[in-house]
């Protein structure tokens, strides 16, 4: 099955905690401490690969979550840090974070880190100093980052192959390539976009069969709306137009509607250079439509995709025109604005005291408060980075509920 979005949650791994350990020997009853560090959590990683076609296998897992470090331990023992979570993607394929496209995916083997892992706490060695010798204070490991993004897979192919349902696009596919796309003799065969091959005089382009297009595919009928930004990425398309017209329109009908979708799609999509060929001229009466298109001014080429006939001028006149056309390049990322942030807020809500700000968040995460000297130092960070004199322009008296994230404790000067 052809899946071309896919909407995951990702949670990369917790850093792994500090330990609180002191060194016991026999004859050393001042070993110190020897507490090791954790290791870090595993980041989440979205990798190119171009053996991928689908975002089905992702799709159905919409859940991802990379292991947390090792926690560290005596002797100096640090924790292992944990192996990062790769998820394999389509070449072609968008990362979007609220609804802004933060990486576009086109080469193999491109790696995008869209969550990191946590850092992994210190232990109690890494507090040892000439004013403590014997600290009693570790650090629990950084939580992970998490968020949501949208993926959205367009394919990379060099030309695409348009028209309405039954023109004979995949015939035409199958014709020059080595494609096997499935054939009927009804509308809407073609469910998916097919990929193929195409060699031609020791050069090599590859085609994508778009599903059927019809009146409104641009407003979301038919096939078509879902299947329109496979196009984006092409360098020419290749209008594939039925020589006796589709739904009661003429074969030149047929052509100005595709096109008036392209354009209310994208301006960018209706300006792609386009040969237009004219198919199922085996068939009697079929020289209508070629007198037709030219009273238009319009340059076509008569074609059998059934039989071959006429195709080779089709793939003369696609190699001569795609020289013409400059490499797209891969959309492009713009670099957010830096805002300033401050580093905490504060704000009183009823008779409590909020304050916010994502290094408060980690500090807490990683504060070990069931330790009396980490829960001090966690009220020293706070007074040396002024946390306490903002509390006290906020009002804060003795006795007050301060909370931190999901921590509260009752302010004391």
């Amino acid at each position: 099955m052809f899946i071309d979005k896919a909407k995951l949650f990702i949670k990369a791994g917790k850093g792994g905690d500090g330990c609180l350990s002191f060194l016991r020997e026999k004859f050393r009853p001042l070993g110190g401490p020897n507490g090791g560090n954790g290791g870090n959590g595993g980041d989440v990683i979205i990798v190119g690969d171009e053996n991928f076609k689908t975002l089905l296998d992702l799709q159905r897992h919409s859940h991802y979550r990379a292991k947390e470090g090792e926690q560290g331990r005596g002797n100096n023992c640090y924790g292992k840090s944990a192996e990062n979570l790769v998820l394999k993607v389509p070449l072609g394929t968008l990362v979007k974070k609220n609804g802004k496209i933060i990486a576009d995916i086109t080469k193999h083997r491109q790696e995008f880190i869209v969550a990191a892992g946590g850092r992994g706490g210190r232990g109690n060695a890494s507090f040892k100093s000439s004013k403590n010798t014997a600290p009693r204070i570790k650090e629990l490991g950084q939580p992970g980052e998490e968020c949501t993004v949208e993926l959205e897979l367009k394919l990379i192919a060099d030309v695409g192959i348009i028209g309405y349902p039954n023109a004979g696009k995949s015939t035409f596919l199958a014709k020059v390539s080595q494609a096997r796309p499935k054939i009927a003799d009804y509308p809407f065969t073609t469910l998916s976009p097919n990929l193929g091959v195409v060699n031609f005089y020791d050069k090599t382009l590859v085609f994508a069969d778009i599903p059927g297009l019809i009146d409104g595919a641009a407003s979301g009928k038919g096939l078509g709306h879902d299947f329109l930004r496979h196009i984006e990425r092409t360098k020419i398309i290749i209008h594939i137009v039925d020589a006796f017209g589709y739904d009661n329109k003429n074969a030149y009908s047929t052509y100005i509607a595709i096109n008036k979708e392209l354009k209310k799609y994208s301006l960018k999509l209706a300006k792609k250079l386009q040969v237009i060929a004219i198919n199922k001229i085996d068939i009697p009466s079929s020289e209508k439509a070629l007198k037709l298109f030219k009273k238009k001014g319009k340059k076509v080429f008569p074609i059998s995709a059934v039989n071959g006939e006429g195709i080779k001028p089709v793939l003369e006149e696609i190699f001569r025109k795609i020289k013409t056309v400059k490499e797209e390049k891969p959309v492009e990322i713009k670099s957010a604005h830096y805002k300033y942030e401050p580093e905490f807020s504060v704000r009183k809500k009823g008779n409590v005291f909020e304050i916010t700000g994502r290094k408060i968040f980690d500090l807490v995460a990683m504060t070990d408060f069931k330790e009396l000297e980490s829960a001090r130092r966690f009220q020293n960070i706070l007074k040396k980075i002024g946390i306490d004199q903002r509390l006290k322009e906020e009002g804060v008296k003795t006795g007050d509920t301060v909370r931190v994230g999901n921590y509260e404790f009752n302010y004391e000067e």
